[in-house]
């Protein structure tokens, strides 16, 4: 990997090619309030939200005929508080991206690349958000149904139930009568 040069590469509109091109590379932590559809997901609304590490690494990688195909490696990893499902307490469940992007000319040719393609294929033009690329890729890691390996307490009773009071008798049912008549 050749060493970045002092360009700064702007992660909202990020010239791929250029970035592929130099073979550079982007890394930072970043809190999870700054990706605002991720931390909507988070469970705890009050709790201070972790950090995601991230970094994306640009290559150029030969194809057919001689060209070059633009690429970029996008890694990240984080714990975000999700709500189980089974007892409605918090659980912290992480999240590991690492994908692979082959960039082409523009939107029509992505279209028809990807679904023959075993890669995701995305477009160069519009200059992709890699922040937005960073949060739908986490997005996508969540669990559908986020719960405990064990949960840690029982839940409580949902709206609407009542508790069962072990000193309380219980009444008996108006037609149980009915079944000493039989005999």
């Amino acid at each position: 990997m050749k060493p970045n040069s002092l360009k700064a590469w702007n992660i909202r509109r990020l010239d791929v090619r250029a970035f592929a091109e130099a073979e550079a590379h982007w890394h930072e932590t970043r809190s999870i309030t700054d990706l605002e559809r991720l931390a909507q997901e988070c469970g705890e609304k009050n709790a201070k939200l972790p950090e995601v590490f991230w970094e994306a690494r640009g290559e150029m990688r030969p194809g057919t005929g001689g060209t070059f195909h633009v690429w970029l490696h996008l890694r990240a990893s984080t714990c975000v508080p999700l709500t189980c499902q089974r007892c409605l307490g918090v659980v912290e469940m992480p999240l590991v991206v690492d994908r692979w992007f082959r960039f082409v000319a523009d939107e029509s040719t992505a279209e028809s690349q990807d679904d023959d393609s075993e890669e995701d294929v995305l477009s160069m033009e519009p200059r992709p958000d890699l922040l937005t690329l960073l949060e739908d890729e986490l997005l996508m890691a969540l669990p559908l149904v986020p719960m405990h390996e064990a949960c840690p307490e029982t839940p409580g009773t949902s709206a609407g139930e009542t508790e069962v009071d072990a000193t309380v008798p219980v009444a008996t049912h108006p037609f149980s009568v009915l079944s000493t008549l039989k005999s």
